[in-house]
């Protein structure tokens, strides 16, 4: 059939139907492509650490984050964890989605799937899941759930953390509250406009996300997902752990937020790990 020529030979044909990326018939719209598009993208960015853990550790673990449906997880087990090992955990804070995805990994089988209903930072003391991970993926985890995702991967030492950061408020709203004073600086004029305070705020967050990861001993590359013109929330944060912390990295940090007059979110750019 035409519209299968795009899909992965190994992809799972009842997968894409459940996940509505093809019609009950195999047939595909050009939002259905486009999406897919984006998912084998992102897979393809993916893989690379996937075979790198795999090949330190067969019982490889990798927890998602902000998981919704589990669109992303069920990808990365149908075209890897399920021919060649490992095993995934799936957190999501709304119960219905994880029911309705633990019907779909029983029904097709995914027995190293397991879904946990729970936010990031409870997720932290849940005994169920490992005290290690090889690696930890948030994509458009809401605000500050990026920033504990982070945490969780580093409290875990993960070796790889994947972030597709979304919704980035918290910056953008300090900036807000405490113009009237930051006014009296020259730089402020960077935020002054009430749009150029939430694009900076957004911008912003992202580097102290990255220089905490680099200051931590990562290696951190950022990219874009796809086209700015199918997705405003588009910025891919890759992160490996090469045992390297850079100590530049939080001093530079530290003199952001303080340039910018951020103290106040030090504990949440320069945790306590």
């Amino acid at each position: 059939m035409e519209d299968l020529k795009d899909i992965k030979p190994q992809q799972s044909i009842e997968l894409l139907k459940a996940l509505h990326i093809l019609t009950r018939d195999g047939r595909m719209n050009q939002d259905s492509r486009r999406k897919l598009k984006q998912v084998y993208h992102l897979y393809q960015l993916i893989e690379p650490y996937l075979e790198k853990a795999l090949a330190t550790n067969l019982q490889f673990t990798l927890v998602d984050h902000g998981a919704g449906k589990s669109y992303l997880g069920f990808i990365l087990y149908d075209l890897f964890l399920k021919d060649k090992g490992g095993t995934l955990f799936a957190i999501e804070h709304r119960p219905e989605l994880i029911e309705k995805a633990k019907a779909l990994a029983d029904t097709l089988k995914f027995d190293r799937m397991h879904f946990f209903a729970s936010d990031i930072k409870n997720s932290l003391e849940d005994s169920n899941l490992p005290n290690k991970v090889d690696m930890v993926t948030a994509l458009h985890a809401c605000d500050n759930a990026t920033d504990d995702a982070i945490l969780f991967g580093l409290k875990k030492k993960a070796q790889y953390i994947v972030l597709i950061p979304c919704c980035q408020a918290e910056v953008s709203k300090t900036l807000r509250s405490e113009k009237s004073d930051q006014l009296k600086y020259t730089l402020s004029e960077l935020w002054r406009h009430p749009i150029h305070t939430r694009e900076f705020g957004s911008h912003l967050t992202n580097v102290l996300r990255c220089l905490l990861l680099e200051g931590m001993g990562y290696k951190v590359t950022v990219t874009e997902l796809v086209g700015w013109e199918h997705s405003m929330k588009n910025e891919l944060i890759l992160a490996e752990n090469i045992h390297q912390p850079k100590k530049i990295a939080l001093e530079r940090l530290e003199e952001i937020l303080k340039t910018c007059h951020l103290e106040s979110l030090k504990s949440r750019f320069l945790p306590i790990i």
